[in-house]
Parts: structure tokens; sequence; C-alpha cells
């Protein structure tokens, strides 16, 4: 099987590396941003497809990656593996539908719930013990997928009508302009910032460039907030107005013994 993923932080990145890893076979994972993702596509049948969730909703660097691509999907079987800060109905779902229009057979879906990254809003912020608690649970889901899938019964998370309108009503009908476009941030503190370059390399949009001696951004910013847990100085904001953690999953990996 072969696993394509975009990750803006980590979690989904660790929950797709350990999902191919139970399966127990010859695997490969690529990133949307590798070079060498369009490639693989095109040779496997079989691929498990990870992405983050956004208010229920793909985030627009994925929309974007699967649409513009479609002509790959046709005759792919597509295992989708989502995660997600609370809730996200049919996280799943938003691609599958787009998948099959492009001829693609879905053959399951999971919903992993990880810690939240936003780190500019305080709702959903939980202290380092919980947050390392969510990942072991969110660690023996992706196996019990992985094994289930194995077994010829992949779960079907966010993939029924019922779901459909939990994510529709749930969230999607009120935050849709969160993800229809790329967005005008992030915001930089020009005081705070010291010019280091960290933003301009992390940023998969390639949004941010340091000009005269400061970052500075542009229009394309698909909330990702890789720019943000990273900044040394907290200098950038996306959602909010201040910076109230750095999230960043190497903190609480447990393969790391964190």
């Amino acid at each position: 099987m072969t696993g394509i993923y975009f990750s803006g932080t980590g979690n989904t990145k660790y929950c797709v590396t350990h999902f191919l890893e139970t399966l127990g076979t010859e695997n490969k994972l690529y990133s949307i941003e590798d070079s060498e993702a369009v490639k693989a596509i095109s040779e496997s049948c079989d691929i498990v497809f990870a992405y983050p969730i956004y208010y229920s909703n793909l985030p627009k660097i994925v929309r974007d990656f699967i649409v513009n691509n479609g002509s790959l999907w046709s005759g792919k079987n597509i295992f989708i593996l989502t995660t997600m800060g609370a809730f996200s109905g049919d996280g799943a779902g938003v691609s599958a539908r787009l998948f099959k229009k492009f001829g693609a057979k879905i053959t399951g879906g999971v919903h992993i719930k990880m810690p939240d990254c936003i780190g500019d809003v305080g709702a959903l912020k939980k202290p380092p013990e919980n947050n390392r608690e969510i990942i072991r649970a969110a660690t023996e889901k992706a196996e019990r997928a992985a094994k289930a899938y194995l077994d010829g019964k992949p779960p079907k998370d966010g993939l029924n009508i019922f779901n459909h309108i939990a994510g529709l009503f749930g969230q999607r009908l009120w935050f849709s302009g969160q993800t229809k476009d790329y967005k005008q941030d992030p915001k930089i503190d020009s005081e705070k910032c010291v010019s280091c370059g960290t933003c301009e390399k992390l940023c998969p949009m390639s949004n941010i460039h340091v000009e005269n001696g400061k970052a500075v951004a542009g229009n394309k910013c698909t909330m990702c907030y890789r720019c943000m847990s990273n900044c040394p100085q907290q200098a950038i904001t996306i959602i909010g107005k201040k910076v109230l953690v750095q999230y960043k999953f190497d903190d609480y990996d447990p393969r790391k013994g964190a």
C-alpha cells in the first residue's frame, strides 16, 4: 500500500505512519509536498490518503491536490485516514465524494482524535499529560483500523449520510469561508521578527518570504500552523491574536518516550 498525506504539525504523519507499519508489508509514504508523490500514486492500486480536518472540511491544499491530479484516481482503491481536534462529522466523506467523482473506489475511513494544534485559540487546549494520553489512544485506534483493514472489515468512519449531515450542519455551513479559499494570513509581528527564515522554510505554500530583514506573508495560507508553532520569537498568529502555545508533535511523540 502507498501512503499519501498532508500534515501540518505532525499529527497526521504520525497516524498514517503507524497505520502503515501495522499493516506489516512493504509500504511507502509520501507527503503531497513530495515531488515523487504523483508518480507513486500513478504506480499504486491501493492507497491510504491522510489529512487533518479543518472545520469538518478539507484543508485547501489537500482539496487542490486531489482536484489538480484528478486523472490519477480512476480505478484506485483508497482508504481515508483523517485526524481531528474534537469533531469532524464526515471528515473522511468530504474527500471520498471527490475521489468518487474521479473514479476511485473508497475502501473505508477512520477518524482519529489528536491534540489540537491551533495554538492561537484557547478552546481545545489541554496540558501535556492529556495530549500524551490522546496520542496513546490514537495509536491504538490506528492499529485497530489497520488490523481491520487486513481482515477485510475496514472501518467506515465519516462515510454515511448521517455523518454527512453531522459535518454539514455541525460545522461546514457555518465555517465554509475558512476553507473555501486560501487566507490572507498569517499575521506577523514585525517588531518580534528577527528574520531567521524558519517560517519561510516550513511553509508548504511558499507564502512567507523574508524581505528587507523581516518575514512578510502573502495571501495563500492553508492554515497548517507550521510557521506559528515553530517561530522562535512567537511572532506569528493565524486565527487568533496571541500565541497561547506552540504545538510541536515531537514534544508528545510516544516513540521518543516523552
